[in-house]
């Protein structure tokens, strides 16, 4: 109570103390009493001006503190009644189609809370269209919660910074961009704020006056355990599950902001949007966006001007992370049969992107470690993503590359080594690559110029120009998918290399002259497994040789085993080698077996001649030869059904013999002893 005292009299007692003591005189009387007037404009100076106060007045202080309570408690207490008559039932729905264009409908019984907040939560909470009465809702929520206002209940108005959406169903349609999108709102505040803004951006697109655009505000959307549904067939088909998040925009003329996180295809992801300018950019103008997108299979991020305007368009920085190509193809549903191991990828890059293409200049690309710049043009043709561009790496793994868009590796479902070609007809492809060093398996290969290409059922890489073994490369790999099958033809010439690192690389290690030669192979086929393209090839194989050495044959010691008879196999004779002036072969290839047309080796007094058969894929052997003096024709016998036949019977100084076996261990048969070696 003497506190209570005390307060009224600094509340009530200083304006009845100064009229109850103020001498009539004025001012000057005041000083004659000790009582001098404070800077505040309170009387301050003798004791006996601040005497006690009346015992009626304290009273009357404590009587006035007592009903300011009991009518703010009063208050508070009926504001769950006044809300609930009053806002829940006449105004919240109103406020909520007002703001967002659609007919809110709220079927549950509302309920009105005060602490912590004062809010109002509502259940079974429907937003529609207003001319689609038969389709069903935009929105459906389970229960809405909005943040009030106390002082604006109590006036009957409603006020509100926050709403937030529990287990709300969002229902979108595909759009024709292929973009998944909900129905547009025909009216409503935002609606009419866009179209207000968009009268400001018409008037000056290139520098809207800012200080024109609607200053309504907006707040705080949240959302919780929603989902996002489209309709197929008649049937809501779940698109986006587990969704999560908020939008923050406080007045329409302000920055906003969106995070949201969500499951999508198995894979949870986050996504976080933000604008300076969001309003401008809702009314097609130009404004600066940050876009992100992260998710396991791949992360995406856009920072810079984008427009959604009927030419809309984007300009900025972009980066595309994903640590397997595959697994995002597979994910996106690109139609991309699974199994091929396509490794990581990222691009960064300068991108300017308008009508349904996309360039990107200054980009820097990755592929499993191995960095490239370059530039690319990405457009859309007849529904089919169209990729052209020109990329120049330092080190590039071919293999990598080539996997990527072509099935060079088998897949891991289709069955034991089948070749899927399916991606060739859902992506054109048109790049032009460059390397200082690549790898090609096993082969290394420098100054790589090359080229990769698919279209409408047509897979092709080519390298038009390479180093390696001291020569030149060139080689093609063709996928060509035809209503009878595929068709994979592959082509390699060789010129000018180390002839004997060309053939160790190539797996042949036997009577291969090491020197200067060139070599091409041409072979195609049907290509419905890896297996079975080389047991069903067909084609040529051709080589030229220059002064060498021929490696792993000792011919003095071959002619006198020869001479000697019996059989006897190539390794008792391979200590030695044979110096030779030059060689050439030219063979003829069906069905996987090479059909010697020509086999010649030319040594300073001997020639060495070959004829018969040898499979490439079994690695088996049935070959006739012969060894003549230099000067002497050769009599090679004559073939028939691809089988070797009988020689006829040699001339004094020729000595003949078969090669039987494999190419792994070939043995040897003589047929007559002809010349001797010595």
């Amino acid at each position: 109570m003497h506190i209570a005292a005390q307060q009224s009299k600094i509340l009530f007692g200083r304006p009845m103390v100064a009229a109850a003591q103020m001498p009539s005189q004025g001012h000057k009387d005041l000083k004659s009493v000790g009582a001098r007037l404070h800077p505040s404009g309170d009387f301050v100076g003798n004791e006996s001006i601040r005497g006690e106060m009346p015992s009626s007045l304290i009273r009357r202080g404590v009587w006035v503190i007592g009903v300011a309570v009991l009518i703010i408690a009063l208050a508070v207490a009926a504001l769950p009644l006044i809300a609930s008559t009053r806002i829940v039932r006449d105004r919240i729905a109103w406020e909520l189609s007002a703001w967002s264009g659609f007919r809110v409908t709220i079927d549950g019984s509302p309920r009105i809370e005060v602490w912590p907040k004062f809010r109002a939560i509502l259940s079974d909470v429907t937003l529609s269209q207003w001319t689609e009465t038969e389709t069903p809702p935009v929105v459906e929520a389970d229960r809405v919660e909005v943040d009030l206002s106390a002082m604006a209940a109590l006036q009957g108005n409603v006020a509100f910074s926050t709403a937030r959406l529990v287990r709300p169903t969002i229902r979108v349609q595909r759009m024709a961009s292929g973009f998944y999108l909900p129905p547009l709102p025909t009216g409503g505040r935002i609606t009419r704020s866009i179209d207000t803004a968009r009268g400001v951006v018409t008037a000056n697109p290139q520098k809207p006056d800012l200080g024109r655009l609607p200053s309504d505000p907006f707040g705080t959307v949240e959302f919780r355990d929603g989902r996002v549904v489209t309709s197929v067939d008649g049937k809501d088909s779940e698109i986006l599950s587990s969704l999560n998040g908020q939008v923050n925009w406080e007045a329409m003329n302000s920055d906003a902001s969106m995070t949201a996180t969500g499951i999508w295809r198995g894979e949870s992801v986050q996504v976080d949007f933000s604008s300076t300018k969001p309003l401008v950019l809702f009314a097609g103008g130009a404004a600066p966006v940050t876009f992100s997108f992260k998710a396991a299979p791949a992360t995406f991020s856009f920072d810079g001007t984008a427009s959604m305007s009927d030419n809309a368009y984007l300009d900025g920085q972009a980066k595309f992370a994903a640590p397997s190509l595959r697994r995002v193809l597979e994910w996106s549903q690109a139609g991309i049969a699974p199994g091929a191991a396509i490794g990581a990828v990222s691009v960064s890059s300068k991108v300017n992107a308008s009508a349904g293409r996309a360039k990107f200049e200054n980009t820097t690309v990755t592929l499993n470690n191995n960095p490239g710049m370059g530039a690319l043009d990405f457009s859309f043709a007849e529904g089919r993503p169209v990729i052209a561009g020109t990329l120049a790496f330092d080190t590039l793994d071919l293999k990598s590359f080539l996997s990527a868009f072509t099935p060079v590796v088998p897949t891991g479902e289709a069955g034991p080594g089948d070749i899927d070609t399916s991606f060739a007809d859902r992506i054109n492809l048109d790049l032009r690559l460059s390397a200082a060093h690549a790898m090609a398996g096993p082969v290394q290969l420098a100054d790589v110029a090359a080229t990769a290409q698919v279209k409408n059922g047509l897979a092709v890489f080519d390298i038009s120009d390479a180093s390696a073994f001291n020569g030149t490369i060139q080689s093609s790999l063709r996928f060509d998918r035809k209503p009878e099958g595929t068709q994979v033809e592959m082509r390699l010439l060789a010129s000018d290399v180390d002839t004997g690192a060309f053939a160790t690389a190539a797996g042949m290690t036997r009577l291969v002259p090491a020197g200067t030669g060139t070599v091409s192979v041409i072979l195609k086929g049907p290509g419905k497994a890896w297996n079975s393209i080389f047991e069903n090839a067909d084609g040529s194989f051709s080589a030229t040789f220059g002064p060498g050495m021929l490696n792993g044959l000792d011919l003095p010691a071959f002619l006198k085993r020869n001479q000697q008879g019996g059989f006897f196999a190539l390794d008792d004779v391979a200590n030695g080698s044979l110096p030779i002036d030059g060689a050439e072969i030219k063979a003829s290839i069906s069905k996987g077996v090479a059909r010697l047309d020509k086999a010649e080796i030319n040594a300073q007094k001997y020639k060495i001649w070959l004829s018969g058969i040898a499979s490439y894929v079994g690695r088996g052997l049935a070959l006739s030869g012969g060894v003549v003096p230099s000067g002497q024709p050769a009599q090679q016998p004559q073939q028939a059904n691809g089988q070797a036949a009988s020689p006829p019977a040699p001339p004094p100084n020729q000595s003949l013999f078969f090669v039987g076996g494999n190419w792994s261990a070939p043995f040897i048969s003589p047929i007559a002893p002809g010349v001797s070696g010595q």
